[in-house]
């Protein structure tokens, strides 16, 4: 098992190892009181691991009761949170008690915002069960629920507790949804680490899980301990996301998180490469590293289509939005980008 420290303004723990879900409960009672833990999943999960996840938490002294809803990305809105908070309420949860966030990155979006604002705050864990939440979303403490105008509109900055990552749990994914994950793994070797970007690229879909994510939770922890509120080298993390939500959004979510992620970094790789930001080899690894993962690299839409989706990104600031430039592969710059040069943007790396 590794243990990565993330110094936070409310600091924990990410532990990333296998067999770990059997601890869950002597984990949990180690960093909260114990009391009543809520065990909020989805209808993909929950039948796998929710049994599970509740006899470690009895086990471990916590009165259990369970939140499921439907999977997928149409679930993280107000009614489901609303109807979460509801739930809360009825079973008479408390200050001193918590939530478990049991799956992917909507369960634990939508969890650690009702954490967040349930009784103004509640101590709430991950225990990400995807390659992408393991690498990206559960870390950091970004929480949200999506409205009718664009992703994770609505949201808050709240730490968990404890992160536990059971890598056990990815072997039960299906092969489309580890590959999803991939792409935030390609993200982070493309921002920071050459080395981790050439491991992946002699390894493929073969390379070494629990070194990987380690790998990734610690360059991640390391950019949110120095700006825990998204306020300047953190917005790196958005490599490829302010276009991926747009592929997103116009696909009604039927284009996954992790694959329009992947579209949108091939997007501004060859528009960095078209307009003189970096070399045309680094755009061509980006890209034949994406296709090595089975990852797409192109979209049917056109550049208005994904300027109108990209105009409701919450990371539009006044007359512009930062995108997020690749330079080389460990080396990308944040850039302020006009609205009005957006499309031209966007236009070049189709």
């Amino acid at each position: 098992m590794n243990t990565i420290k993330v110094d936070t303004a409310s600091a924990y723990e990410v532990k990333v190892g296998k067999k770990l879900l059997n601890t869950l409960g002597e984990e949990v009672a180690a960093v909260t009181k114990r009391g009543t833990a809520v065990i909020v999943s989805d209808s993909n999960v929950f039948p796998l691991y929710g049994n599970m996840a509740q006899k470690s938490l009895e086990d471990g002294g916590f009165t259990v009761f369970s939140f499921v809803f439907p999977a997928g990305e149409s679930s993280k809105n107000g009614t489901t949170y609303l109807a979460l908070l509801n739930f809360l309420a009825s079973k008479q949860v408390t200050r001193s008690d918590c939530l478990i966030a049991l799956g992917g990155g909507v369960v634990g979006d939508l969890t650690g915002f009702a954490a967040a604002t349930y009784l103004r705050g509640i101590a709430y864990i991950q225990v990400p069960t995807t390659l992408l939440a393991a690498v990206d979303s559960s870390v950091g403490g970004k929480t949200a629920i999506d409205l009718d105008a664009g992703k994770n509109l609505a949201g808050a900055f709240y730490q968990p507790r404890l992160v536990l990552c059971d890598t056990d749990t990815l072997t039960s994914l299906p092969q489309d949804i580890f590959i999803d994950g991939c792409a935030e793994v390609i993200k982070y070797g493309i921002l920071y680490d050459a080395e981790l970007f050439a491991h992946l690229k002699q390894h493929a879909l073969e390379f070494d899980r629990e070194a990987v994510i380690t790998r990734c939770v610690s360059l991640k922890r390391d950019v949110v301990m120095a700006d825990e509120f998204d306020r300047g080298e953190r917005m790196k993390l958005n490599l490829g996301h302010t276009i991926g939500h747009a592929v997103e959004a116009v696909s009604n979510f039927t284009v996954s998180h992790g694959k329009a992620v992947a579209i949108g970094m091939a997007i501004i790789a060859r528009s960095a490469a078209r307009n003189g930001l970096c070399s045309k080899e680094t755009s061509d690894e980006i890209i034949a590293l994406l296709e090595a993962f089975g990852l797409p690299y192109n979209t049917a839409e056109t550049a208005g289509t994904l300027l109108c989706a990209a105009l409701s990104d919450k990371k539009r600031a006044g007359g512009t939005v930062n995108l997020i430039i690749t330079k080389a592969i460990g080396d990308c710059d944040i850039c302020p980008t006009p609205v009005n040069e957006l499309e031209s943007v966007i236009e070049a790396g189709l």
